[in-house]
């Protein structure tokens, strides 16, 4: 079993790596642009002999050891040995695992029995989503500083289970700084899906609605707030590069770090009225931050 084990010399990585934050522009609460950094985020789609398995959203500093990583824990592949190649092409957003033995056809075979989880980044559905995301127009609201901080101030009732136990996110339907509907579950996308459903069953129209959640905005939520028809998305945690170019795309109104009176407009500040009065801070043009 040894002399076997031996047989095959270690896999061939690429070195694609690449950096994990790159810059971005902010209005504050006080109208202020500031220059700060925004978490990368890049779809990754892997093959493996050919076969396509999944696509992936990843920061993109470690790509090959990912691919590696998801086929071992998937247990699509169970030795190192059986790994030729691991060749990452972010141009074909590609990582393409070529194996000694051929093993790719059988890994496809067992994924088809299996149950997938939720989450848009899966298979083809992400590029397809993006076409779709990319012909999108909603109707662009005007909105107030006034309602955004009233809204702030009830969702502060909210969020029982996360007060209780932790270790959940929360997403809530709105209108303005009314709650229509809230829910909770371990994971964001689960509670996304949750009130998509409800608005599905009960004929709710997203144009003049808002969607808020305690969770970082990447391309999947802004997916999710696009197919829903919802033209206001809101998070008290941070964005990716590539939540914000899908926004842009879908001209969604986009504010993160929203908490108590603090909050960042990434896309569609030129839709918001400053309406309230904050005590004075140094007013400066360009604020940088790490």
């Amino acid at each position: 079993m040894a002399e076997q084990a031996e047989q095959y010399p270690l896999p061939q990585l690429s070195n694609a790596g690449l950096a994990a934050t790159r810059p971005g522009l902010a209005m504050d609460e006080y109208g202020r642009i500031r220059e700060l950094q925004i978490a990368c985020e890049r779809a990754l789609t892997l093959y493996l002999d050919r076969h396509q398995i999944v696509t992936l959203m990843t920061l993109g500093t470690h790509p090959e050891l990912l691919a590696l990583g998801y086929l071992k824990n998937q247990t699509l592949l169970q030795e190192l040995r059986q790994v030729r190649r691991v060749q990452v092409d972010w141009e074909a957003e590609a990582a393409v695992i070529s194996t000694h033995t051929g093993d790719g056809a059988r890994a496809v075979e067992r994924m088809q029995q299996r149950t997938i989880t939720t989450g848009c980044g899966q298979g083809t559905s992400f590029g397809e989503l993006r076409s779709y995301i990319e012909q999108a127009q909603l109707p662009v609201p005007s909105i107030s500083q006034s309602q955004i901080y009233a809204l702030l101030r009830t969702l502060g009732r909210y969020n029982p289970v996360y007060r209780t136990a932790g270790a959940v996110h929360g997403c809530a339907l709105c209108r303005g700084p009314e709650i229509l509907y809230f829910v909770e579950d371990v994971g964001r996308h689960n509670a996304v899906d949750a009130i998509s459903g409800h608005m599905w069953m009960n004929n709710i129209q997203g144009a003049d609605k808002w969607f808020y959640t305690t969770g970082r905005l990447t391309s999947e939520m802004v997916i999710k707030v696009v197919q829903m028809g919802i033209p206001v998305l809101l998070s008290r945690s941070g964005i990716t590069g590539m939540a914000l170019e899908l926004a842009q795309r879908a001209n969604i109104i986009l504010l993160a770090r929203a908490q108590r009176h603090h909050f960042l407009v990434y896309h569609g500040h030129e839709h918001l009225s400053l309406d309230v009065e904050l005590p004075p801070k140094r007013a400066v043009a360009h604020v940088r931050e790490g």
